[in-house]
Formats: structure tokens, sequence, C-alpha cells
């Protein structure tokens, strides 16, 4: 079984999989247990996987284990450990989350769009992720003081 070499929230991680083409998904949730990045649809669309990957948003569920080795990954469980991020204090502000399923990848990209430096409507327009819930209004006032 081959090893891959991962930076995930600031750690070394090896791991062991059977598969290089594994989608990274499945190596954060079922081999290092990271359950915060989400599984939504599998082909791109919904963006609930979203991760940051070498500091851009990625979908994890089409990027395999083999393109993701010995990248700098970002899911939301090192986006910080007591929820300070700015993105993540406004969407506690604004109350963002519904059920809550589609947060982490929304959060995901939301946070690769401040760290390229965007603001506000920037931000806005930049974020794809579907929301079953409806939340929309609720991102756009959150992200508006970003």
């Amino acid at each position: 079984m081959p090893t891959y070499n991962l930076n995930v929230n600031g750690q070394a991680r090896n791991v062991n999989v059977s598969r290089e083409d594994m989608p990274l998904l499945w190596v954060l949730r079922d081999v290092l247990n990271l359950t915060g990045t989400k599984y939504g649809c599998g082909i791109e669309a919904c963006h609930a996987c979203t991760v940051m990957m070498n500091g851009q948003p990625e979908k994890s569920c089409v990027v395999d284990i083999s393109s993701a080795a010995g990248k700098n990954v970002v899911t939301i469980e090192g986006l910080s450990s007591d929820r300070s991020h700015p993105a993540q204090q406004a969407w506690i502000e604004h109350q963002v989350p519904q059920c809550g399923y589609c947060q982490s990848g929304m959060l995901m990209s939301v946070a690769c769009a401040m760290r390229a430096g965007h603001h506000g409507k920037e931000i806005s327009s930049e974020v794809k992720n579907l929301c079953v819930c409806g939340t929309y209004q609720r991102v756009r006032d959150a992200v508006a003081g970003l």
C-alpha cells in the first residue's frame, strides 16, 4: 500500500491508502477522522467538501490523494481551534447556519476569498456553495463586513 505525505492543518501526516485515485475527501474523513469536511454531491457542484489547498479552494471530492500529496491542506478543523477566524465570528454573529451541513465548505470558501484579499461583495460573488436551507441572505449579511 503506497504512503502519501500530506500537511493537514499544519501537521505532517503520512497516510496509507490502497488507491492513488482515492478522493481527498475520503482520506480526510475515513483515514484521518476529520469529519468536518462534508460529502454533498461528489461531482464538484455543491462545494460542501471545500478545503483550502496551498491557499486555494479545492473540492476534496474530486481531488485524489496522489494529487494532494505534498500539499498544505486546511480543513474546517484547522481554520481556528476556537472559532476566532473572522468568517466564523461573522457566521456566529449573523446566525448563518440552519441545518449546518454545507457550512464548513462555505466557511472554507469564504476564508480562501479573504486570504486572497477579497472583501464583502467580492466574497459573496465568489462563494458558489449550495445551501439547501437557503441561508443565502444571512451569508451575504455575514460576509458584507469582512
